[in-house]
């Protein structure tokens, strides 16, 4: 795979991604509420500042269509995993739209915990569940989930084939993969890597963020595919998400946010200045933001 260097050791990797977490979420949640991921906005209409959380609602229902998930009472999942769940805010609104059971797991104590609140704050504490735990390694036993679902943790993996694998494996027959992540463009025919300076932003990007290797959509798909998944589909959904760094930016640049900066440590005021730079790839068609889903097949017989 074609890709900005690893910069740091696994297990130090992750060390960073937990405490990233722990330090920003508190932030992170009051000033843009339960969903730490992008939002979906129309390209051609003008966003406000109160449109922002409901375009974190309708990039989790636009995710749903274009995967295909049934909302037919006998067909849709009873059972989801949230991988990286962040403080929950995906496993609440799947396990409410559904029905369903859902299971989540990150790297951030602090964010389990506050999922956990969050569950019992709003009556689901029966319904949905969270745990620290590795993506790479996940505590649930093999053909266990109608849903799989993983919204913009695929980035922090640092073994991508291994990440790939366990989605697969914890699937249930029949059931939905969605990975929805950040990737760089897929590279042209007889190109072997990216360009040294596209390499150069997206190390800048890696250091603020605790990022490992990027892959690629096509990337993705192979991985997939070697795994015998059907049903592959992708986008590139980037324009329908380019609002959303300006719009981070405008929200730490209010007094809040830049108090709430200051007092939250040096991780999270680090990745706040690297926000200009993943607008910077965004723009120089760098960095995509890539949805991929599948299916696992049905048993036979």
């Amino acid at each position: 795979m074609a890709a900005a260097a690893p910069r740091v050791g696994t297990e130090a990797l992750q060390k960073g991604i937990a405490e990233l977490y722990d330090e920003s979420s508190g932030i992170w949640e009051d000033i843009w509420g339960d969903h730490m991921h992008h939002g979906f906005y129309d390209p051609d209409v003008q966003s406000s500042i109160s449109d922002h959380r409901n375009a974190q609602i309708r990039m989790i229902e636009e995710t749903l269509r274009f995967g295909g998930v049934s909302e037919d009472p006998v067909k849709r999942p009873m059972t989801i995993v949230d991988v990286g769940c962040g403080i929950g805010g995906s496993s609440r609104y799947l396990a409410r739209k559904y029905g369903a059971k859902c299971q989540g797991i990150t790297l951030s104590p602090v964010q389990a915990q506050r999922a956990h609140s969050l569950a019992l704050d709003c009556g689901l504490a029966d319904r949905v569940s969270f745990q620290v735990a590795d993506a790479l390694n996940q505590p649930f036993p093999d053909e266990q989930f109608d849903l799989v679902w993983s919204m913009e943790s695929g980035e922090h993996m640092p073994d991508k084939t291994k990440f790939v694998s366990e989605l697969a494996r914890v699937a249930a027959p029949g059931a939905s993969i969605i990975i929805v992540t950040w990737c760089h463009r897929d590279l042209s025919p007889g190109e072997d890597s990216l360009l040294p300076e596209e390499k150069d932003l997206l190390n800048k990007i890696c250091d603020a963020y605790y990022l490992p290797t990027w892959c690629s959509t096509a990337d993705y798909v192979n991985l997939l595919q070697s795994h015998s998944l059907q049903d592959i589909k992708t986008a590139d959904w980037s324009e329908y998400v380019a609002p959303f760094w300006p719009a981070v930016i405008r929200s730490a640049l209010t007094w809040k946010g830049l108090t709430s900066l200051l007092r939250s440590g040096w991780k999270t005021i680090k990745g706040a200045l690297a926000m200009p730079w993943m607008i910077e790839g965004y723009q120089k068609n760098l960095i995509k933001f890539a949805i991929i889903t599948c299916r696992k097949p049905e048993l036979i017989g």
